[in-house]
């Protein structure tokens, strides 16, 4: 695995690779990051993952701040995978001139997420847009779990008319149904028991809420009861009707996001 942390001479080693894959992630990998080399790996001739935390999507300074990052461990990670280059640019590198205020992106982001963290998307959009530009990948791979964000960059490279694609790759588990995150380990055990109770709870009740036979609310009850103080949103959504062009069949998924202490998890199921 090369390893660049230099724009000229990644340029220089990409440039003739043809049907090249890309896993863009901000570090603290865990086995849904590997889910997605994986399916790179599989899927095309090279792959390419970037580690970068991008400040500008953080809303709040302290997320930031203790974002969890453990370079050698991702790297070791990454080697194991059997990647073909790791890319660590500088901010520099990824914004010579700041951030673009003025990107345009789907309506979706009022929606779940961006109702609570107003410039999320745009922010991440914009990055995306960037390495995409620097790169120049033939597919561009995302988890499910951040199924808006997915969403919205699909959009955006077609109305853009960007010609990397994108592969969205299912949401990988923890044993206890916890969809893996760089997140968790911010997490006490008990934490951790609140949130798979949680899973189980949303799974076994996920027919009934889409067929109405019980209410959000003693949904949202039983949560707060398991130990959750803030329930951000709890919401289905057909998602084969968020962005065009439609699909025909029903694909319905409920979306959650609560906070444990002070971390913030989402999830669909």
């Amino acid at each position: 695995m090369k390893i660049i942390r230099n724009k000229t001479k990644l340029l220089k080693v990409i440039k003739n690779v043809k049907n090249l894959g890309f896993v863009p992630t901000m570090g603290s990998l865990h086995k849904g990051h590997v889910s997605l080399i994986k399916k790179s790996i599989s899927q095309c001739h090279k792959t390419i993952v970037s580690i970068f935390i991008n400040k500008p999507q953080f809303n709040r300074k302290s997320d930031y701040i203790k974002y969890p990052k453990n370079l050698k461990k991702d790297i070791f990670i990454l080697k194991s995978s059997k990647v073909d280059f790791l890319y660590l640019p500088t901010v520099n590198q990824i914004y010579p001139n700041g951030i673009n205020k003025k990107i345009n992106i789907h309506p979706f982001k009022k929606d779940l997420c961006g109702k609570f963290r107003p410039g999320h998307f745009e922010a991440v959009t914009d990055v995306i847009d960037r390495f995409i530009k620097i790169i120049n990948p033939s597919k561009i791979f995302f988890g499910e779990k951040d199924m808006q964000q997915l969403k919205i960059i699909e959009d955006y490279l077609i109305k853009n008319k960007i010609n990397t694609k994108v592969i969205g790759c299912k949401i990988i588990r923890e044993k206890n149904g916890i969809a893996y995150s760089s997140r968790n380990l911010l997490l006490s055990l008990r934490e951790k028991k609140i949130a798979a109770q949680i899973y189980m709870l949303l799974l076994k009740k996920k027919k009934k809420l889409i067929n109405r036979k019980i209410s959000f609310n003693s949904i949202k009850e039983k949560i707060h009861i398991l130990g959750v103080k803030k329930i951000e949103y709890l919401k289905i959504i057909n998602i084969n009707k968020i962005i065009r062009p439609y699909k025909k069949n029903i694909k319905n998924k409920i979306f959650i996001s609560y906070y444990l202490g002070s971390t913030r998890l989402i999830d669909n199921i």
